[in-house]
């Protein structure tokens, strides 16, 4: 990063997106696999799968925001 990108304010708005994707997505995987172990009676199955693909899909986005971020987009 150059020295005029070295904004605090920017890396605050960084942090917090890659935070709330994170987590989001995380709570919407877990949410997710209880409401379908609920509905066919697997308990842990579909909660494990949705954790599972929601740290996928939160390391994903954090991964694309981070390249748009250093790329100046």
């Amino acid at each position: 990063m150059r020295n005029e990108n070295r904004n605090p304010f920017k890396a605050y708005a960084l942090m917090s997106t890659i935070l709330a994707s994170l987590v989001g997505s995380i709570l919407i995987g877990i949410f997710s696999g209880r409401w379908l172990d609920k509905q066919w009676g697997t308990e842990p199955i579909f909660l494990i799968i949705g954790l599972f693909i929601g740290l996928a899909a939160g390391i994903y986005t954090m991964l694309v925001t981070i390249r748009k971020f250093y790329s100046g987009d």
